[in-house]
């Protein structure tokens, strides 16, 4: 069923959470610690409003998704198909079968994900869609220009970004992945060996789950629209699945946005992450600093550096 999809992964979780062992630390930090900033730092909007053309790329409308809700409102989703490149293709292939025409939204968890599909796991799919695709949870290091991020990272041995996305790398491995960041978008899939088709989506509504990491295939990211699918009234049962059927989110339909015609079709841009700009940007956030704040972190989380995200001028 797809009430299964996803929601089965993290059934053990609070289980898993209270069976583990209290550890309390008593150490106390040095009170004369202070980060340490870095010196030059811009205020990240500068750097944004100041970045030259040549900072920014073009997200390619075959990897750009429309979702249009009944309510009239639009949601825009990049694909990451150099991570996931079978399920991103059953993902367009769902697209223009109209897979998700009249499905809905039917999963809100508060502080977690809002999740719609049209149940992959009792409707025949379209032609063209793998059934069961590999376990595309991370990719080969190789081949990757990776923008690294110096700062500590709790789930991953380093962290960076590639071509503007956020991602995990272990050197030792020569493996890389997409992270779990606010507004990125995974393939609902039951218990493993499962790995979902990708007809059943969510998108990350809270405080980044990056335990899920390397767990579920991360596909995507929301680029605009989001607080559409933010304000939806959260489910009230279990896992946050909505109890009435009519009070789901009903979806119109979900295109690829290079089959729209072109007055209809939105164009974005994303910052490089290989650009100067970019550089100056994460710094900026690792370091605010400006007349409100007086105590610069001297570091930045992966998911805290929001990548920018514009419609192309």
């Amino acid at each position: 069923m797809r009430s299964t999809r996803f929601a089965a992964l993290t059934a053990g979780a609070a289980l898993a959470a209270s069976c583990a062992p209290s550890v309390v630390s008593t150490a106390q930090p040095a009170a004369d610690w202070r980060p340490v900033p870095a010196v030059g730092a811009v205020e990240p909007s500068d750097t944004v409003k100041n970045a030259p053309a040549s900072a920014w790329r073009d997200v390619d409308p075959n990897n750009l998704l429309i979702m249009e809700l009944k309510n009239g409102a639009k949601i825009a989703i990049e694909l990451a198909p150099q991570f996931a490149p079978v399920h991103v293709a059953n993902i367009r292939a769902f697209a223009r079968a109209g897979w998700w025409n009249n499905a809905t939204i039917y999963r809100v968890q508060d502080n977690y994900v809002v999740q719609w599909g049209n149940g992959d796991a009792e409707n025949p799919l379209p032609p063209g869609v793998v059934k069961t695709p590999p376990a595309e949870y991370d990719r080969p290091l190789a081949g990757l220009q990776v923008r690294p991020l110096y700062y500590p990272d709790a789930y991953a041995p380093k962290v960076g970004h590639v071509d503007g996305w956020p991602v995990g790398y272990d050197p030792a491995s020569g493996r890389a992945w997409l992270t779990h960041c606010y507004a990125h978008v995974g393939v609902g899939r039951d218990l493993a060996p499962d790995t979902g088709t990708g007809g059943e989506l969510y998108a990350v509504i809270g405080h980044a789950p990056r335990h899920l990491d390397l767990n579920i295939a991360t596909v995507g990211r929301v680029l605009e629209g989001f607080d559409k699918l933010t304000s939806i009234q959260r489910g009230t049962e279990a896992l946050g699945f909505i109890k009435d059927p009519a009070n789901h989110v009903p979806i119109a339909r979900i295109r690829v946005a290079a089959d729209m015609p072109a007055a209809e079709r939105p164009a974005f841009e994303v910052m490089r992450s290989d650009s100067e700009a970019f550089s100056a940007y994460v710094l900026g956030r690792a370091n605010r600093g400006g007349t409100f704040f007086n105590r610069p972190a001297g570091g930045v989380d992966l998911c805290n550096v929001n990548v920018p995200v514009r419609r192309k001028p």
